[in-house]
């Protein structure tokens, strides 16, 4: 089966009207569709002071290793419900103030959440909070297009943009001379993902070669393995030929970004890039990074909407499709409700614990239902005995002596597709 490779979060939004009167779009985020509904949740949050249950374990089992999208607070002390008032956040205020975003700090702000892990385990996950009562229709979010970076034109290698990113990253990390569109960005880029943090490590793109093999499946694998090709091949064509002919480009804490820099950068793109429709004359889409509302956790059920054109005043909203609460979290569904964990663990880093996400995939491995992804029987069979080269019960004893993220996301995710194929067989 061939897969196209391409940026993994993708969305596009439409200005569309429903029955009710209140906005709603055709969204996809997606790394391989055009448009797919894209949808928020609202999960009520406990404002009350809990105590954080965690027992002596090390930091790398967090199960899938991403958390859920936008990044988990490094204390476990951090009330549940509390807002982020550190500097960085406050920063991050300050910026989205100084660019007229300033009336999304009435509505919202960053928080903590409790997150599960285990029956031993929960940490605090950082998203975006609701502040106050919101009623459905209203917006929740609302960016201007002048704040979004744009990285171009949609296509199918998410290599392209990252090299625009990492170039403006790097500039920011060094101190450069930069345009000054740019000049604020810094208090955004703070925000993102650090390189190499437990965040990205849970994507297949930085699995070693034992994590890749423990995954069972020679599809995911392949995938992955080509898009590290598109990586190398990206540095040594584009990157690591203007480091050496200007020691101002691309550096990274005083020396030449590496490959493994532009492999973080791809994962930024992949995992946090908005794919948006330009103005209503043009058939183009733009590839954004889009503050704050690229900071929304992940839920797949989602009563809200992301609407907005890539265009001069244009605004980047999500609109609520229920009424919100305040203390509310504010979660988008990623892949558009339809991407299964295959799709998960190589583009956000992080399992979707919820059954349908492994459904989703099994019924393609087994020939059910309807799915934009075929497979041929040929193929479906390959991935099908890969999955029976260990009984689940070993897997599950597997699971509970390993530490190393890459390997736990690994076996999570042959864990949770055997136990839906075994659902779907009866």
């Amino acid at each position: 089966m061939k897969r196209r490779i391409t940026a993994g979060c993708v969305i596009l939004l439409n200005l569309l009207f429903d029955a009710d009167g209140f906005l709603s779009s055709e969204i996809g985020r997606h790394p391989h569709l055009d448009a797919y509904a894209n949808l928020v949740t609202s999960s009520q949050l406990n404002l009350a002071k809990t105590k954080t249950k965690k027992k002596n374990k090390k930091q790398s089992k967090t199960g899938g290793g991403g958390l859920k999208g936008f990044g988990g607070s490094k204390s476990s002390s951090v009330t549940a419900g509390a807002i982020d008032r550190s500097k960085s956040a406050l920063n991050f205020y300050n910026y989205l103030s100084k660019n007229g975003a300033e009336s999304n700090l009435e509505r919202v702000g960053l928080g903590y959440f409790p997150l599960k892990i285990d029956d031993d385990t929960t940490i605090q996950l950082r998203g975006v909070i609701a502040l106050k009562d919101i009623s459905k229709g209203d917006p929740i979010i609302e960016i201007p297009y002048r704040m979004a970076l744009d990285l171009g034109r949609e296509s199918a290698d998410p290599t392209l943009p990252a090299t625009a990113f990492l170039q403006k990253y790097c500039a920011w990390r060094s101190g450069a001379d930069v345009p000054p569109g740019d000049r604020d960005r810094g208090d955004y880029f703070d925000m993102l993902p650090p390189f190499l943090s437990d965040d990205c490590l849970g994507s297949t793109d930085f699995f070693s070669d034992s994590a890749l093999d423990m995954l069972q499946s020679p599809m995911v694998k392949e995938e992955t393995l080509e898009r590290k090709k598109l990586v190398k091949l990206r540095y040594e064509r584009d990157i690591e030929s203007m480091t050496q002919m200007s020691s101002n480009l691309y550096q990274w804490d005083g020396e030449a970004a590496t490959e493994d820099h532009l492999h973080w950068a791809s994962w930024i793109i992949t995992s946090r890039v908005l794919t948006v429709q330009g103005p209503p004359e043009s058939s183009f889409s733009n590839r954004l990074l889009i503050p704050l509302i690229d900071m929304c956790n992940h839920s797949r059920e989602s009563p809200h909407i992301l609407t907005g054109r890539a265009m001069p005043g244009g605004l980047l909203k999500v609109v609520a499709g229920v009424d919100v609460k305040a203390g509310d979290a504010i979660d988008i569904c990623y892949g558009g409700g339809v991407e299964g964990n295959d799709r998960f663990i190589q583009d956000y880093g992080f399992l979707d614990s919820s059954p349908e996400a492994y459904k989703i995939v099994a019924k393609k491995l087994l020939g059910k239902g309807r799915s934009i992804a075929k497979m041929t029987a040929a193929e479906q069979e390959v991935e099908l005995q890969s999955l029976k080269a260990t009984t689940l019960e070993e897997d599950e004893t597997l699971l509970g002596n390993c530490s190393e993220i890459d390997e736990r996301a690994a076996l999570g995710y042959r864990i949770g597709m055997k136990h839906a194929i075994r659902r779907l067989r009866g």
